[in-house]
């Protein structure tokens, strides 16, 4: 266990996916590192809980493809160290709008074409036949189908990196809520503050703490972010008896996604026999320290997307069981990998932002994370969207056309 006062080379703040996963990249390298949690560890209280995370790499826009396919490497160099499994393997549908106008199927189909991935785009009959009539869409929609799919664990997850960083030599303590973090203008470094009275001294720290980002970032260096909290719901539905094995991760279904308004995201049914994840991608601003614990999404677009697009073979009157989390969203829904800069220089890197699509990027943005606190730069990753930079260029972010 750290003591107050104790020195380290590494602090990292936040120990959801990202905080964990930074922490093991950083021990392994031989950094004497602390994690600090402000809840317990393994919470329920902001995004890196539950059951299922889906992980594709069939992004619109294509600098998350190199992300993702290296993303895949470390889960399974990562299980390859702890011993059990937290990646399964399946293969990725996305549907939406065949016009040509639509940039969101069509920089998919661009984005495989780019790096060069196998991948089918199928028509409404097409898309029947292959999947036996378990999927159904508009005549007007198209489907790509490619092997980049699967579900992550996340609860899982987090605990096997907060395992893995323990054995290289990290510290982990939970309970811990930072407060502030500090410059040492006498020795160099910076002082960590928590809630309970006690500081901790890092010649780097890390932040990775989710929908607390833009409260803690504003604390620390006073600048306002614009990352706002989501409570979004996870729905599970009933698979209709006799079509149970149909839908199955073992069998040949696939994560999946529905582009559009609402945009939405599924998983075979794996962690709830007989059930099916659906859920919209989205959710409702919130105090993510006073949130209203759902539920807050209106259901009705979505159970007409749960019985027009799985064929009716999922009871759509309602959802069996609901969970709850949040996201951090960006306005432009990319990430925030950066320097803080101003007196703390490259002293202090953040990582926040992640808009509901950054869990299946968890072991490679600690690797960008570890990289960037250590030795000031990322290799192998264009960081030019994810600067806090641009937010002051251009309020929205990066700008997109679709």
């Amino acid at each position: 266990m750290a003591l107050a006062g104790e020195e380290f080379d590494v602090i990292v703040v936040g120990a959801g996916i990202m905080g964990s996963s930074t922490a093991y990249e950083v021990a392994k390298r031989g950094q004497k590192t602390l994690l600090l949690e402000q809840f317990d560890f393994l919470h329920q209280r902001g995004s890196s809980h539950g059951e299922s995370r889906t992980i594709r790499a069939t992004y619109s826009k294509e600098y998350y493809f190199p992300m993702v396919i290296e993303s895949y490497k470390l889960w399974q160099e990562a299980e390859s160290q702890i011993g059990y499994k937290v990646y399964f393997k399946a293969e990725q549908l996305d549907m939406g709008a065949g016009d040509p106008h639509d940039k969101s199927m069509h920089g998919i189909i661009n984005t495989c074409r780019k790096h060069s991935v196998s991948h089918e785009v199928l028509d409404r009959r097409q898309l029947a036949n292959k999947f036996s009539g378990r999927f159904d869409i508009p005549e007007d929609w198209i489907a790509v189908f490619t092997e980049y799919g699967g579900v992550i664990k996340p609860t899982k997850a987090v605990s096997m990196f907060q395992a893995l960083a323990f054995q290289k030599g990290a510290v982990l303590r939970d309970c811990m809520e930072v407060k502030d973090i500090r410059k040492d203008g006498v020795k160099g470094g910076v002082w960590v503050y928590t809630s309970n009275g006690e500081k901790f001294w890092g010649k780097k720290c890390v932040v990775t703490v989710g929908a607390w980002t833009r409260k803690l970032v504003k604390t620390v260096v006073g600048l306002e972010l614009p990352i706002q909290p989501l409570e979004t719901m996870v729905c599970y539905w009933r698979i209709k008896e006799g079509n149970e094995e149909k839908y199955t991760i073992e069998g040949d279904f696939p994560t999946f996604s529905c582009q559009g308004d609402p945009h939405v995201f599924g998983t075979p049914s794996l962690e709830y026999p007989g059930l099916i994840k659906m859920m919209v991608h989205g959710g409702h601003p919130c105090d993510e320290d006073k949130r209203p614990w759902g539920p807050g999404m209106a259901l009705g677009s979505l159970k007409q997307l749960v019985e027009e697009r799985l064929s009716g073979m999922v009871d759509s009157e309602a959802p069996v069981a609901m969970q709850f989390c949040m996201y951090s969203m960006t306005p432009d829904e990319d990430f925030v990998i950066d320097f803080l800069g101003g007196e703390f220089g490259k002293d202090v890197v953040m990582g926040g932002g992640f808009s509901g699509h950054g869990f299946k990027m968890g072991p490679v943005v600690g690797r960008i994370l570890a990289d960037l606190v250590l030795t000031g730069e990322a290799k192998g990753v264009e960081l030019k969207h994810f600067t806090i930079q641009r937010f002051e260029e251009n309020p929205q972010g990066n700008v997109k056309d679709f």
